[in-house]
């Protein structure tokens, strides 16, 4: 209760700001709008995509109060991060109510997904002092990305370099933590860097949720007065306790060590009506469970997963409109001593197009992704966007797609004393429609969205009688439909820059009749999700965030969060002061693992150009 009352007058507040503010367009604000798109052969600006695509700015990742990627992440409408533990240390990334295996994450265009499990998706997540931006789409993906794009993808854009410089953070705060991290930014002649190193470690908030997390990135320029090629290196490497994190509850004295390494090289040719981007990338994920941390030999698995990919994206544009298209090949290795030995040659070819109609006021976009993978042969992703624009600053969109996700190998092939994989499990499939409408002006954007999802042979593991096994089946359909808003308002005090961004997303599952007893994913996707951010600026070198959300989940289990920072600039010092959970919220996300209660963590940060 008295959370609603303080919601609403946080909401009152903001309404007598937003009346006596003056109407000036606010800086870094325009440029949103004019935002290139990457994750997409057809570059589009923002605001005419005809797609439900939000951005991250580099602006809004400052204010956000948060500390790594799922912690942000978790302030979008739509998203679903459920954490375990602290500091992002293991999370399961999810989109409109899909599973932490139907959602993509790439770096710059790189596709970070796992033929293990999708549980390591996050594991691939960056230092937040090395992303410009990061683009989310929501929403049928596939005919864009291929398979695991089920429900939506998420692009992280690192940062480019225009200047030399440095800078130093160095935090601590409850349960211990210290976090330390330096980036540096060098523009050579013919060249540029950037380098970021950083290591966070805390004892943990409850037995056994210590952790050790270090992180190396690198991003270059090569040979920019002639062809430039960059690169893009990044290691990171987990060591912490997973008290409850999966098994039971019970099981308190679990623990994992992971490492998470990439490494790419892209270039680009352009012309007047051609660009052309090849790349070639490998990425590595290395996972070692233990289920017994004082007793290793006990139980323990080690899956090692490498990807080598190459693949060319293309668009032309003629008098026809803008043709994309391109071809995807990779291949998987895996060793496990719980798994096998098992490889897979993955080929996809997409092709898209789009059409514009009414002098430019329509566009439609169709095309298809085809996909061969030499253990699950051929399959096909279409799919059509069509966008109507009504005046310079509103459009309307719908979009329908078709996605599939093939089994990951621990579906396959997973055994333990209480589990067991099917190999003759068969592809997920659905059928996603989606209409929606956005506006866009410098002080204010707000979109809307009704969405559709109509997903068969959805991979559940499932028993009989209590004493069986867990058996990997494809028994599940499941009908998922739900609305999304989202608004964003950007106004002035005196001189100062202010945001007010609000979001709220509605799902309802209807699952269809399961002929089982025991069920081990019971769906439990947030039913209502209320996300909020005031960013405030008061005084000169004064800025404050305070973000709240709101979570309801189809079990029934609700919960509201409250965040806070407060930034304090001191010509190139920087004093931070972060507040999580400020109200002492009592909840869990996922495995009945208790998030922690109010924490603190301050930081000094150090900026040298």
């Amino acid at each position: 209760m008295k959370n609603k009352v303080f919601l609403a007058l946080f909401t009152l507040v903001s309404v007598i700001i937003n009346a006596q503010t003056e109407q000036n367009t606010p800086q870094d604000t325009t440029a949103l709008g004019e935002v290139t798109v990457t994750s997409s052969r057809i570059k589009l600006p923002f605001k005419e995509n005809s797609r439900t695509i939000s951005i991250i700015s580099s602006v809004e990742i400052k204010n956000s109060a948060a500390t790594n990627l799922a912690d942000l992440l978790q302030q979008e409408a739509g998203i679903d991060i459920r954490r375990r533990g602290t500091a992002g240390m293991q999370a399961d990334l999810y989109i409109r109510g899909g599973s932490f295996d139907q959602t993509l994450l790439l770096i710059d265009g790189i596709k970070m997904d796992d033929a293990q499990t999708g549980h390591h998706t996050m594991n691939a997540a960056l230092p937040i002092e090395v992303i410009e931006r990061i683009e989310i789409i929501k929403g049928p993906a596939a005919r864009v990305f291929g398979q695991n794009a089920f429900t939506g993808a998420i692009n992280i854009v690192t940062k480019k370099v225009t200047e030399n410089n440095v800078s130093a953070n160095l935090e601590t705060g409850s349960y211990n933590q210290l976090n330390a991290s330096v980036t540096t930014a060098s523009n050579l002649e013919n060249s540029s860097h950037i380098v970021h190193v950083s290591r966070l470690t805390s004892d943990g908030y409850r037995y056994n949720t210590d952790y050790d997390n270090s992180n190396y990135f690198i991003k270059s320029t090569f040979n920019k007065k002639g062809q430039a090629i960059d690169m893009i290196t990044n290691f990171s490497e987990r060591k912490f306790g997973a008290n409850g994190f999966y098994a039971s509850p019970s099981a308190i004295n679990q623990y994992e060590e992971t490492q998470n390494s990439l490494i790419g090289f892209s270039t680009q040719f352009t012309s007047e009506k051609w660009q052309i981007t090849p790349r070639i990338y490998w990425k590595r994920n290395q996972d070692e469970y233990v289920f017994n941390r004082l007793n290793p030999p006990a139980y323990r698995n080690l899956h090692i997963t490498d990807k080598i990919g190459a693949e060319v994206n293309t668009s032309y544009t003629s008098s026809l409109g803008v043709t994309g298209f391109g071809v995807d090949m990779s291949k998987i290795y895996l060793r496990s001593n719980n798994l096998g030995d098992r490889n897979r040659f993955m080929t996809t070819l997409f092709i898209e197009h789009q059409f514009k109609l009414a002098n430019n006021q329509l566009d439609i976009t169709p095309g298809v992704a085809v996909t061969y993978f030499s253990d699950f042969k051929f399959h096909a992703f279409p799919g059509i966007d069509i966008g109507y624009r009504l005046n310079d600053n509103l459009k309307a969109y719908g979009n329908l797609g078709y996605t599939y996700r093939i089994p990951t190998y621990t579906d396959l092939y997973y055994t333990d004393p209480t589990t067991t994989g099917d190999p003759n499990l068969k592809p997920e499939e659905a059928l996603s429609q989606e209409i929606g409408i956005k506006y866009f002006t410098p002080m204010f954007t707000a979109s809307a969205a009704i969405f559709n999802r109509d997903a068969s042979k959805l991979i559940d593991f499932v028993k009989d009688n209590e004493a069986d096994l867990w058996q990997a089946t494809n028994i599940r359909d499941l009908n998922t439909k739900g609305f999304e808003i989202n608004m964003s308002y950007y106004f002035k005090i005196n001189t100062f820059n202010q945001n007010l961004s609000l979001g709220y997303t509605f799902l309802e599952d209807e699952v269809k009749a399961l002929n089982v007893n025991f069920s081990r994913y019971a769906i439990n996707s947030l039913k209502h999700q209320f996300t909020s951010r005031l960013s405030t600026q008061l005084f000169k070198n004064v800025s404050q965030n305070i973000i709240y959300k709101h979570a309801e989940r189809t079990s029934g289990d609700s919960y509201n969060v409250w965040d806070a920072s407060i930034i304090i600039s001191l010509k190139q010092f920087e004093i931070t002061a972060t507040a999580s959970n400020i109200f002492n919220a009592d909840y869990y996300e996922t495995n009945l693992v208790p998030m922690p209660k109010g924490n603190m963590l301050f930081g000094l940060r150090y900026h040298f150009n």
